[in-house]
């Protein structure tokens, strides 16, 4: 097996982990691992923008409060608090780096979606992500400090002991998938940031590989995670949903676009903002709406908008529709809720730290808790940029400790050992649809209870073809969606109340009494 050695680790090549990694290399080696190509991350996707407090009718405090009411009481005040002071500054680290945001004459062009009480959010066209992606890629491939490692996937984290005795993450064990070759990759700061979950779920707008990898591996090796029951549905997915849904923005409906039946009329939606409410209540509208009426999909009429505003706002959903057989100049779009945002994950305090002394994280993997029980539209590239920011300060005394006799933990299984039926495409498959019908947007809790034991022999199968077959990356990806299926099943089932983006029908009301706080599992497997 190969070794290398580098001061500061990065497991993942979104916007939490480049903008980490540029900022960490003033301290030390950066080595990036990605598991496919450098740009394929869920960031390349974002087609909204980044939320920040820049235009001149925009306040702090009302950017607070719109975070903290979507949060549904359990958004941590303080993480808040910092994402919206420190925005701005982390905003124009992105342009200082490069990236090119709208501009409206010598002003940037601010939208507006669900949630928000003002326009604020800060965009390139609907191309966001790729843009801030293309910027930071570049600045990484300029920096004499950083390696950026492509088609490399992480299998677990490597654990040791520091001159006291305590545990310390020390790296990761990696496969180098072209070459079939593993290495073992020691590190002194070690920073997770491999994005979310939607693989987990048979209709997702994430890429293919945000398969739960991180919160996963970090789980595994210790790590506290926590609110994973808080899986945000985004309403507008393209119908129909292939593997990875397309995703119709939401700033489309800031610009003035309402949902619909399909039969023409409007559709009913108990909030005062109507088709602008947090995601949650629109969901959930959409799916009951299904649900009642046998029909496959709402509608999304952009009427309201003038045409040449859909052209210069939304040229990538124009171009995708048209590719699609669809004119939403003249027609409305068929649409669907598909799974988006992981709002839970390994948790983290104000500056990036995990459980695991040397072990941060940032990003969609990281609860930090911004979010509570429902993100609010476009915070997530802002909470990245910010908290890595915010990591990145700690570099400078981490690389100073040392980390011994580091190796993977992987705790022994519970539950059923399997038999190795079925294969890997099958049994991921199988994930995917066992938590889209028994942990999606409207939950019970004797169908929780089924999907746990049913993931727990889907992981025990998964197990058994991997002590027969050879390592490969399908294996590694299977084995983490049936883990991080567990573990947001364990959540969902610990919240006896319905809350933001968890909903179950057995307990439709929030219980404040009992539950206004985070649902944890601490290192273990134990949950509080």
């Amino acid at each position: 097996m190969n070794e290398r050695e580098t001061d500061v680790l990065v497991l993942g090549s979104g916007i939490a982990g480049l903008t980490y990694a540029l900022k960490a290399a003033a301290h030390g080696t950066v080595a990036i691992v990605t598991k496919k190509e450098r740009a394929v991350s869920s960031t390349n996707y974002a087609q909204g923008g980044i939320a920040a407090v820049m235009a001149p009718e925009d306040e702090p405090a009302l950017h607070v409060r719109d975070t903290l009411v979507a949060g549904a009481g359990l958004c941590h005040t303080q993480a808040v608090l910092a994402l919206v002071a420190e925005g701005p500054d982390r905003v124009h680290d992105l342009i200082d780096w490069g990236v090119r945001f709208s501009r409206s004459g010598d002003d940037f062009s601010f939208g507006r979606e669900g949630g928000h009480s003002r326009r604020r959010i800060l965009h390139a066209g609907d191309f966001t992500g790729k843009e801030i992606e293309r910027a930071l890629l570049q600045a990484v491939a300029d920096h004499p400090r950083i390696d950026l490692c492509e088609d490399t996937v992480a299998i677990d984290l490597l654990v040791g002991r520091d001159h006291t005795g305590r545990p310390r993450a020390g790296g990761a064990l990696v496969l180098d998938h072209r070459a079939g070759t593993l290495q073992t990759i020691h590190a002194r700061v070690t920073l997770i940031a491999t994005g979310g979950i939607g693989q987990a779920y048979r209709h997702t707008t994430n890429p293919e590989i945000a398969t739960g990898d991180g919160v996963a591996m970090a789980a595994r090796a210790g790590a506290a995670v926590a609110n994973l029951e808080f899986v945000q549905f985004h309403p507008t997915a393209l119908y129909p949903a292939e593997q990875r849904a397309f995703l119709i923005s939401e700033a489309v409906r800031g610009e003035g676009a309402v949902l619909r039946t399909i039969e023409g009329d409007l559709l009913p939606i108990d909030h005062a903002l109507g088709s602008l409410a947090p995601r949650d209540i629109v969901a959930r509208h959409i799916d009951r709406y299904m649900k009642d009426s046998g029909a496959p999909h709402a509608m999304l009429d952009l009427s309201p908008i003038d045409h040449a505003e859909i052209r210069d706002r939304f040229p990538g959903i124009l171009a995708e529709t048209a590719a699609r057989g669809l004119d939403i100049l003249t027609a409305p779009i068929p649409v669907v809720p598909a799974a988006h945002y992981a709002c839970g994950g390994v948790m983290t305090d104000g500056d990036g730290r995990t459980t695991i002394p040397g072990l941060y994280a940032a990003g969609e993997v990281a609860c930090t808790g911004v979010h509570g029980a429902n993100r609010l539209a476009s915070n997530s590239l802002l909470e990245a940029v910010v908290y890595s920011h915010r990591a990145s300060e700690q570099v400078a005394s981490e690389i100073a400790i040392t980390c011994r006799d580091a190796v993977v933990r992987t705790p022994p299984r519970n539950g059923s050992a399997g038999t190795g039926t079925g294969t890997l495409a099958d049994l991921r498959g199988r994930i995917r649809d066992l938590m889209w019908e028994k942990a999606g947007i409207v939950r019970h809790t004797a169908q929780l209870e089924e999907a746990r034991e049913e993931l727990s022999a889907l992981l025990g199968e998964i197990e058994a073809i991997r002590t027969v077959t050879p390592l490969e990356p399908e294996a590694v990806e299977a084995r983490n969606l049936a883990c991080v299926a567990e573990l947001v099943v364990r959540c969902a089932i610990g919240r006896r109340e319905s809350r933001g983006l968890h909903h179950n029908e057995d307990y439709p009301y929030r219980d404040n009494e009992r539950f206004l706080r985070d649902t944890v599992i601490e290192a273990g497997g134990s949950e509080t």
